[in-house]
Parts: C-alpha cells; sequence; structure tokens
C-alpha cells in the first residue's frame, strides 16, 4: 500500500522522510523542532459534511487517511473505533449546543476525564501502540527499545494521558504537575490513576518550570543513552508538540461545522469563526489545520486569560516574556508563558523557513523574547485575532451565562466566551468548551455567587471538599447538567502517587531512574 504524505519538521533537521508512524513514535525532532505534514490535504466539502451523517469514529478514519497515515485502513478503523466508543459518555462524541443563533459551544469534555485532552489522548495511545507494532515488524531502530513516556502537565493533559497509555505493552507514563498549580480535583484525578505502568509526580513550581525541566531531560543525550544502556528504554512524548496528539484534534472542528450544518445553524460553504481559549496553542492551531483541510473557518479569536503573552503577541508580533509574571489563575491549563505549538504555525505562517524559525526559538531560549517578520505577522493578523481576560471577568462571564442560557461554563471556556463576544463579527462563532464545570467548583461557584477570585467562599461552604461543593452547585443552581458520573465515582478513592520533587532536569532524572528501579526495570 502506498502511502502519500511524509513529515517534515519546523527546523529543518529531518528532510522530509519521516513517515507518521515515526513521528509519532519519535514525538520531536532531532535538534528540537516538531513534526508537521509535508502535505496539508484538501477535502472537499461535501466530504466534510457527511460526517454528521455517520459515527465519529468514521469521521476521524477518514482524516488520517487523508493525512496520509501509514497504518493499513483496517487498522485505523479499529483504532477509531475503540478511541471513540462507550468511554465517552455521549454517541456525538463531541456535541455543538447551540445558545443562540450566533454563539455555538462544541463540548469537548464527555471523556474519561472530563476535558478535551480526552479527544486526543483516546487516540493517540492506539495508534502509538499500532505504530510501534508496525515499526517492530519492519526491524526499524526506533521500536528497539520499549518507551516511557514524559508528560508535563498544566492540569487535563496528565490524567487524559495516564488514562490512556494505562496497562498499555512496551511503554510505561510518568505526569510531572505544578503542585499547587492545578485544581483539588484534576490533582485527585491524576493521583488516584492505576495502572501498573504509571506514576506522578508534583513539582515545586508553576507549569513553565515543569515543562522546561522535562524538555531539557528530553534534551540530555547522555540521559538517553543511560537509559538505553541500562533499561532499554527511549523517551517520547504525550504533549501537543507530538502530532499524534494534534491531528486527533482536527477531527472535531471539521466534525463540529458538520454538525452546525446538519442542524441548520449554518448554510453549507458559509464561513464561521472559532474562538479557543488557548495557552500551549494546539487547540487552536488544530482549528487552523482544520481550515486548510478545506473547513470553511473564516478567523481564528485565540482567547488568553491574565497570562496573556499569546493575545500580546497576536496583536503586536513580538514574543517577550523577559519580565512577565506567571499568574495562578482559575484557568490553570492555560497558566503558560512558554507555548510550544506556537513554533508549528509560526513555521506554516512564515513559508515554512525553517533558518528563521530555528532563529527565533533560539532567541526565545537565550533572550526570552523574539519578534517575526513582516510577513509573518501580516499573516498572522489575516487569520487570528486575540484578546485576553481578567480573572474576575471570567467569573462574571459564568454568572452571566447561567442566567441568561442556564449553560454553566468551566472558567477556561469563560475566557472563550467573553472573548467570543468582544471579537465577534458578522458570522456565526463556535467556542470550544475544553472542560466540565464540575474539574473546578470553588471557581464555578465563585462565579455563580458574584464572589472575586481572591474571596473566600461563604462559611458553610468554606469546609467542604471538592466533592461536596459541586454536588452543592448541581443541587442549589437546579442544573441539569449535574455532577457526571465518572467524576462521583471519584471520591474516595486512595491515592496512590504524593511524591514531590524539584522542578528541574535532575530531579526529573532522578525520578525517572527511582521508578524504573521500583518496577524492576534493568537491562
Amino acid at each position: 500500500m502506498e502511502y502519500r504524505n511524509s513529515y517534515i519538521d519546523t527546523r529543518g533537521a529531518t528532510g522530509g522522510r519521516t513517515t507518521f508512524t515515526e513521528a509519532i513514535i519519535r514525538g520531536i525532532a532531532p535538534g528540537g523542532g516538531l513534526f508537521v505534514p509535508k502535505v496539508v490535504p484538501r477535502l472537499a466539502l461535501d466530504t466534510i459534511l457527511d460526517f454528521a451523517r455517520k459515527p465519529y469514529a468514521q469521521g476521524a478514519a477518514t482524516v488520517f487517511r487523508a493525512f496520509g497515515v501509514d497504518l493499513p485502513s483496517a487498522t485505523i478503523d479499529a483504532c477509531m473505533a475503540d478511541a471513540y466508543a462507550t468511554n465517552f459518555d455521549t454517541p456525538a462524541i463531541a456535541p455543538v449546543q447551540s445558545l443562540d443563533s450566533g454563539t455555538h459551544i462544541l463540548e469537548l469534555f464527555h471523556g474519561p476525564t472530563l476535558a478535551f485532552k480526552d479527544m486526543a489522548l483516546q487516540c493517540m495511545p492506539r495508534f502509538f501502540s499500532a505504530s510501534l507494532d508496525a515499526l517492530r515488524r519492519a526491524d526499524a531502530p526506533e521500536a528497539e527499545e520499549d518507551f516511557l513516556i514524559l508528560v508535563a502537565t498544566s492540569g487535563d493533559t496528565g490524567k487524559a494521558a495516564l488514562e490512556g497509555f494505562a496497562d498499555r505493552e512496551h511503554t510505561s507514563i510518568i505526569v510531572y504537575y505544578p503542585y499547587e498549580g492545578v485544581s483539588s480535583l484534576q490533582q485527585a484525578q491524576m493521583l488516584t490513576t492505576q495502572g501498573s505502568n504509571v506514576c506522578v509526580y508534583g513539582l515545586r513550581g508553576n507549569f513553565d518550570t515543569c515543562q522546561t525541566a522535562v524538555k531539557q531531560v528530553f534534551g540530555d543525550a547522555g540521559f538517553a543513552e543511560k537509559l538505553a544502556r541500562s533499561y532499554r528504554l527511549r523517551l517520547s512524548s504525550a504533549n501537543s508538540i507530538n502530532w499524534g496528539r494534534l491531528l486527533p484534534q482536527v477531527v472535531y472542528y471539521l466534525n463540529a461545522y458538520a454538525q452546525m450544518v446538519a442542524s441548520g445553524a449554518v448554510a453549507a460553504g458559509e464561513p464561521i469563526d472559532v474562538c479557543v481559549p488557548t495557552g500551549n496553542f494546539g487547540n487552536i492551531l488544530a482549528a487552523w489545520y482544520a481550515a486548510e483541510c478545506g473547513t470553511p473557518i473564516e478567523r481564528l479569536l485565540c482567547a488568553s486569560n491574565t497570562n496573556r503573552v499569546l493575545a500580546d503577541f497576536i496583536n503586536t508580533g513580538s514574543y517577550d516574556i523577559r519580565e512577565r509574571e506567571f499568574v495562578t489563575t482559575p484557568s490553570p491549563s492555560m497558566d503558560i508563558l512558554v507555548s510550544s505549538n506556537l513554533e508549528r504555525q509560526l513555521f506554516e505562517l512564515n513559508g515554512r523557513n525553517a533558518e528563521e524559525i530555528r532563529s527565533w526559538m533560539q532567541a526565545l531560549g537565550e533572550e526570552q523574547r523574539f519578534t517575526v517578520s513582516r510577513q509573518c505577522f501580516a499573516a498572522l493578523r489575516k487569520r487570528f485575532s486575540a484578546d485576553w481576560v481578567s480573572v474576575d471577568e471570567s467569573l462574571a462571564t459564568i454568572r452571566a451565562v447561567y442566567a441568561e442560557h442556564h449553560y454553566l461554563l468551566d472558567p477556561h471556556t469563560a475566557v472563550g466566551y467573553t472573548v467570543a463576544e468582544r471579537l465577534r463579527g458578522s458570522n456565526p462563532v463556535l467556542v470550544a468548551a475544553t472542560a466540565h464545570w464540575c474539574k473546578f467548583g470553588a471557581d464555578v461557584y465563585r462565579g455563580l455567587a458574584g464572589i472575586r477570585a481572591e474571596e473566600p467562599l461563604p462559611g458553610e461552604l468554606a469546609g467542604l471538599d471538592g466533592f461536596a461543593l459541586i454536588r452543592s452547585i448541581a443541587e442549589n443552581y437546579e442544573y441539569a447538567g449535574a455532577v457526571p458520573q465518572r467524576m462521583a465515582e471519584l471520591e474516595g478513592k486512595a491515592q496512590r502517587f504524593g511524591e514531590m520533587r524539584d522542578a528541574n532536569a535532575e530531579a526529573v532524572e532522578a525520578s525517572v531512574e527511582e521508578f524504573l528501579r521500583g518496577r524492576g526495570q534493568t537491562a
């Protein structure tokens, strides 16, 4: 069977001969670049609209085949059917809810961990395993050892990755999260994860320090050699720097447009705008790729919280974190100052000029700032608009949307909704809802009750744990979308993990070896 696509990387180190199976296994290219498809396929509008008339898994398989995934068609179908099945709580997988004629919510939180990361991380591990099997059959050097997945998470990716990779053959996974930088329920989800091949560590620091430490481990050639020699292991990633994480996210934007046409929310071929609350840029980048594939998406609205580096960049062309304070907010998955996937977007908008990307990324690493070319900035402004939302503004939006539509937003989606309202034009707007409200009960309650972010909860609620608080919200606000069973089942589960480490590469590497020795893994 002939596969028509291959992968290049954003820093020009691989020469365009990498296959999908090699890209998903490697995770990141030599030299630190990120893989992108050599050719972005174009789908006919009728093909996109047909997604609304078939199971979600079938549409996802169509997209993967269009991108030239080098696995047998039957394998692609089987992986998708397994990924998008009863592990989601609705057959629609990612339904679109229309609040009014102009605003539509893409619900990406119906998976096992109640966050949009499930949309990719129920899919990616299955394709990782299938790719590993295929490369082993071909005696490829990438598949000679087993794999250790290292993940830095700002909250939702960690649990979704743990859930996806738990008990998979030939892989282990360790997740690192910023201690006190995630919600109590996000933390509970991670620390109670089952599986013989999983581990979780809290790191002292914020998400950027966690992510930097893990990236430094990936760049440590000596540590990689030690893992291969002593444990017969290679490292890989489940963060959105891995193309296998990003491609499944493209699917739900195509599917959402098909749903909107099928429901009459938009006429076939007419454009929509998409607003995405984002910190690492992967979710909005997926919408850009969906537009390149033929989805009639006109504008991409980038919504930032108080950590507004992306909004500032899109509005100025300069990315500058030299004196920027990292702020912990009620939308922790957006509390990011170093946005990994922006590199892919700049590569695509700047004529795929790898030399300039290397220069900009080097400047960001060494000087903590870079400014793009006038050509690149013009291309960015043609497609993207951006704004940011304060903490109290996002909480006020939760209250306002509930009052008007009887619909509960989580704090991340509230940021997106606010920006969508500010920047909307004449097109209908699709807002990506990235998490279920119950994962952020305390701040959702603050929003509903009109309590400022820094103020404590009222006395009768201050002593409640996270589970009791979200039950109280569901009861007192007569909310139809009550506490999901998956969250209710988490209550009372024993925590398996609780170790803390410093947020640096040495501590992360020591924790890796501790985990491996604890499992009895040696060469």
